[in-house]
C-alpha cells in the first residue's frame, strides 16, 4: 500500500513550490538539479533557480533551490515545499527548513525515520544508494548515477514530464548516446519506487501550462559576455575572481564563435589573464586609451585593488568599463554568496575627489543591455563606468524573454577627434570643453601629431599641460563635475511603478532586489497597502529621483547590504530626510526573499498608525 501524505500536506499546490536539494559539493548533482529546472521551463512553467554553494572545490554541503511559480515571480519566497536531502551532515538543517506541510525526501539505504521526525512534514525514504548499487558495477557511475535517481524520484512525485527529461538528455549527451541509456536507466529506478511505495502525485506538484518558447534560461555572467560582445568590445583583461570568472569564460566562448576571421581563422580579440586586478585595470585603460572597447570583470575585492588606475582614469579621461559582480565582504568575506555591498565603493571608487556612473541591472537581460550601454557611456562621458550586478544575477539561473537586438546599432564613440578633423583644426587641445557639457574631445595615438597630447595623472590644465596652478587644477576639476551633472541625463531612467491609488508612501529598490519587492507589492496590494515603487537604475540619479522623494512623506529603501549603501547616495547626492528614507535591509549572503520586504513594510507601516 503506497504511503498517504500527512493531513498537514494535503492542499494542493500545482506549479507554486519550492524545491530544495541538498548535496556534497563535487558530486555531480549540478547536472541532475538543470535536468529538473529545465523540465519544468518546458512544461511552461516559469521557473528559476538559486545555486547555494561552498567556496571550496569539493566536500562541503551545497544546495540548490528551484521555485516554480505559475505567476513568473522569480524571487525566493522563503519557503521549502519539498525538500531532498542528499547530505547526511545536513539533514537536521535540511528537514528543520521544511515549511509545515511540506515534503522531507532523503536516502534510506541507512534508515534514519526516527530520528527524521516531525508532525507537520512528511518524510519519504528512498533507498537511492542501495537502487544505485544493485544496477551499476563503477562506484563513480553509483555516485552519480545516485543523484540522477532522485530526478525519477521527483519526476513521479511532481508529475514531470518524463518524455521531456529524456529529450533534455539527448540533447546533452548528442555524442555519446551510451550516457543517454545509463541516465535513463538511473531515471526510471527512482520513478518506479516512487509510483511502487509513495501516492503519486504529491499535492504540491507541476502541470503543463502556456508556452517558454519566447523566453530563454541564461545566468547574467553569460548575458553580460555577450553584450560586451554585441558593443563591439575587442580586449578582456582580468585576474579571476569568484563570482566574476564565467563572465570572461562566457566572453571568451562567444569570442572563439564570432570574431574570428572566416577566411584565416585569426583571432580578432585579445583576452588577457592578468598577475592580478591592478594589472587587469591597467590593459584595460591601455587598450581603450588606443582606441579598443575593453573592459574588466571582477568583485568587489578587485575593485579595491584597481581603485588606483580608476582614479587614473577618472582624471585623465579615459574611457573603459567595470564589471562587478557583487559578493559578501568585507575582506574576502564570504565569496560566494551574494549582496549589494559595493554601491559606495563604485560610486566614489579612488582616492580624491571622484564619481563614476553606475549601471544597477535587475537581471540577466539588462546585464546584456547593461553592457552594451555601459561601453557607448564610457566613450561618450569618456570615464570609468562601472555595472553592479551580484553573485544571485550573476551566477544563478533566471527565465527572461528572448534577448532582443536592433542591427542599427552603431557604437557611440563620443567626441572622437579623427585625421580628417585634426586637419581642419588650428590646434588640439585635450582638455578644453568647446561644448560646455563638461567633456573635451579626445583623439588616438598614432594618427596626427596635431592631436597629440600627454596622458598624465598628475596636475593639467585644460590644454594638456602639467600645471601646479591653482586656479589651473580648480579650471579642470570644475569641468569634471559639469561632465558629471551631463552624466545624469545619459544614464538609464529609474522606473516608477505607481500604485493603484494615491499614495504619500514609497519604495526604493535596485538590482536583483527587484523581483522580491514586485511580489512584495502585490501581495500587500491585496491588502489594500498601496505603495509606489522606483526602481533605481543607475548613478548619478536624474531628475525623476529627485521627483520621486519630494513627492513621498515615508520611503523605504531596500538594500543587500548592512550600511544601507544606496540610501546614504540618496543622502548626500540629493539631500534627502534621513527620516523620509526608511532603510529596509537583507545581508545574510542569501538572495532576499519576497515575504522579507512585505513583513517588513507591513511593520512598520502598523507601528506608524498605532504611533
Amino acid at each position: 500500500m503506497p504511503d498517504q501524505p500527512s493531513a498537514s500536506a494535503t492542499q494542493s499546490r500545482i506549479n507554486d513550490f519550492v524545491l530544495k536539494i541538498g548535496t556534497v559539493n563535487g558530486t555531480g548533482s549540478a547536472s541532475a538539479n538543470g535536468l529538473l529546472m529545465k523540465a519544468l521551463f518546458r512544461m511552461g512553467v516559469p521557473v528559476t533557480g538559486k545555486n547555494l554553494f561552498p567556496s571550496n572545490i569539493q566536500g562541503l554541503p551545497t544546495w540548490y533551490e528551484i521555485r516554480a511559480n505559475r505567476d513568473g515571480y522569480m524571487a525566493r519566497e522563503g519557503r521549502v515545499d519539498v525538500m531532498v536531502a542528499m547530505n547526511a551532515q545536513t539533514y537536521g538543517k535540511d528537514l528543520a527548513e521544511v515549511t509545515p506541510g511540506g515534503f522531507f525526501i532523503y536516502d534510506s539505504t541507512w534508515p534514519r525515520e526516527k530520528t527524521l521526525s516531525r508532525d507537520d512534514v512528511t518524510v519519504l525514504g528512498v533507498p537511492l544508494a542501495k537502487l544505485c548499487n544493485e544496477h551499476f558495477s563503477v562506484a563513480r557511475v553509483r555516485i552519480l548515477m545516485k543523484n540522477i535517481a532522485y530526478v525519477g524520484v521527483l519526476c513521479a512525485l511532481l508529475d514531470i514530464d518524463r518524455a521531456i527529461v529524456k529529450q533534455l538528455l539527448e540533447e546533452t549527451f548528442a555524442a555519446k548516446p551510451k550516457l543517454v541509456d545509463s541516465n535513463l536507466e538511473a531515471i526510471n529506478l527512482g520513478w518506479d519506487y516512487a509510483q511502487a511505495n509513495f501516492t503519486c502525485p504529491l499535492p504540491v506538484r507541476a502541470e503543463a501550462m502556456g508556452d517558454n518558447s519566447k523566453h530563454i534560461l541564461i545566468d547574467g555572467n553569460s548575458a553580460a559576455a555577450l553584450g560586451c560582445v554585441f558593443a563591439g568590445a575587442t580586449v578582456g583583461a582580468w585576474y579571476p575572481i569568484t563570482p566574476s570568472t564565467s563572465l570572461m569564460d562566457g566572453f571568451q566562448g562567444y569570442c572563439e564563435k564570432f570574431r574570428k576571421d572566416p577566411d584565416t581563422g585569426e583571432n580578432r580579440f585579445c583576452i588577457v589573464q592578468a598577475e592580478d586586478e591592478l594589472a587587469a585595470a591597467g590593459m584595460v585603460l591601455g587598450a581603450n586609451w588606443v582606441g579598443a572597447r575593453a573592459f574588466t570583470p571582477t568583485s568587489g575585492p578587485g575593485i579595491s585593488l584597481m581603485s588606483e588606475f580608476i582614479g587614473f582614469a577618472y582624471y585623465a579621461e579615459i574611457p573603459s568599463v567595470f564589471f562587478d559582480v557583487q559578493r559578501v565582504g568585507p575582506s574576502t568575506g564570504m565569496p560566494t554568496r551574494t549582496q549589494q555591498c559595493d554601491v559606495l565603493l563604485c560610486a566614489y571608487a579612488s582616492h580624491g575627489d571622484t564619481r563614476h556612473p553606475l549601471l544597477l541591472p535587475a537581471d540577466p537581460r539588462e546585464c546584456f543591455e547593461f553592457a552594451v550601454a555601459a561601453f557607448d557611456l564610457a566613450d561618450r562621458l569618456q570615464t570609468p563606468v562601472f555595472v553592479l550586478s551580484d553573485l544571485d544575477i550573476g551566477m544563478n539561473d533566471w527565465m527572461i524573454p528572448e534577448l532582443e537586438w536592433d542591427d542599427r546599432y552603431r557604437p557611440d564613440r563620443g567626441k572622437l577627434v579623427g585625421p580628417k578633423e585634426l586637419a581642419d583644426m588650428e590646434k588640439f587641445f585635450r582638455y578644453l570643453d568647446r561644448d560646455g557639457d563638461g567633456i573635451a574631445a579626445r583623439t588616438l595615438p598614432g594618427q596626427d601629431a596635431k592631436g597629440a597630447y600627454f596622458v598624465r595623472g598628475s596636475g593639467h590644465n585644460r590644454y594638456g599641460g602639467y600645471t601646479e596652478d591653482s586656479a589651473e587644477y580648480q579650471d579642470v576639476v570644475d569641468r569634471l563635475m559639469v561632465k558629471w551633472r551631463t552624466a545624469a541625463g545619459l544614464v538609464p531612467a529609474a522606473k516608477l511603478r505607481p500604485a493603484d491609488q494615491p499614495t504619500r508612501v514609497g519604495i526604493i529598490a535596485y538590482g536583483s532586489s527587484d523581483g522580491a519587492v514586485n511580489e512584495a507589492l502585490d501581495r500587500l496590494n491585496e491588502e489594500g497597502l498601496g505603495l509606489d515603487y522606483l526602481r533605481i537604475r543607475a548613478f548619478p540619479f536624474g531628475e525623476e529621483v529627485r521627483a520621486f522623494l519630494d513627492s513621498h512623506d515615508t520611503v523605504f529603501v531596500v538594500e543587500q547590504n548592512r550600511d544601507a549603501q544606496l540610501r546614504s547616495l540618496l543622502l548626500v547626492e540629493l539631500g534627502a530626510s534621513n527620516e523620509q528614507l526608511v532603510p529596509l535591509l537583507h545581508y545574510n549572503g542569501m538572495p532576499i526573499p519576497s515575504r522579507c520586504v512585505e513583513d517588513a513594510v507591513r511593520a512598520h507601516l502598523d507601528e506608524e498608525v498605532a504611533a
